[in-house]
């Protein structure tokens, strides 16, 4: 896919007219990393953000003993660093290349004067920053107020919501790397899967859940609880 075509087809960029593409692919830079390769970290100037084309990023915070928090993982067609760009900021976490990953990088100075040129542009940016905000919430909503039965039950109904409803969803990270997203240790996500399972709200076939019973998928990501 050549970067007129690849820029187009990202979110971020939908209904722009074919200039404002031109413009874009005039200032972006395709980059390519590796496996486990560090795109910034926590406390680096943010002088531009990113958008995956293809792979997986993760953004993640780290304790003083080493333990890693996960926050986000990102996939094609999704943008990060966003917010501490437009601030003026530093990046406030981590992040690595989970595969061999395609990133578009756009430098804050350029991206920030063809939004002043560009007004439709700025709205489009505008609803992307309005989707972090509510992303980010549920995030702090899951974490601090949900058991891991609930953060494990919106975890999935998500990546059901993503395939459009569908019932059949793939775990496309590994039980670790989802662990550390769903604030618990493999140990405690393995016995939540099989006791969902037990229970026939989801089936589980390696990577692959179903779900059974949506509904009740649902109140338990509501309640945060899961029955004896």
């Amino acid at each position: 896919m050549d970067l007129h075509s690849a820029i187009a087809s990202i979110s971020l960029f939908e209904g722009l007219p074919k200039e404002q593409i031109d413009e874009l692919t005039d200032i972006v830079i395709d980059q390519t990393f590796r496996k486990a390769q560090n795109i910034f970290s926590d406390g680096d100037e943010a002088a531009g953000f990113y958008v995956v084309i293809s792979g997986k990023v993760k953004i993640y915070k780290s304790s003083p003993d080493g333990k890693e928090q996960i926050l986000h993982i990102f996939g094609p067609g999704e943008a990060f660093g966003e917010v501490p760009m437009f601030s003026g900021d530093h990046f406030p976490a981590n992040a690595d290349t989970l595969e061999q990953s395609r990133l578009f990088f756009f430098a804050r100075e350029s991206f920030v004067k063809l939004i002043q040129d560009e007004p439709s542009l700025a709205m489009n940016m505008l609803a992307a920053l309005s989707r972090r905000l509510r992303m980010l919430a549920s995030l702090v909503e899951n974490l601090s107020l949900k058991e891991v039965p609930g953060r494990l039950a919106a975890y999935i109904l998500h990546m059901s919501e993503k395939l459009d409803g569908a019932d059949a969803v793939e775990l496309d990270i590994s039980k670790g790397q989802l662990a550390s997203l769903l604030g618990t240790i493999p140990e405690t996500l393995s016995r939540m899967l099989a006791k969902m399972s037990s229970q026939e709200i989801i089936a589980v076939d390696g990577k692959n859940v179903r779900i059974l019973h949506r509904d009740q998928l649902i109140e338990l990501s509501e309640s945060g609880r899961l029955g004896a």
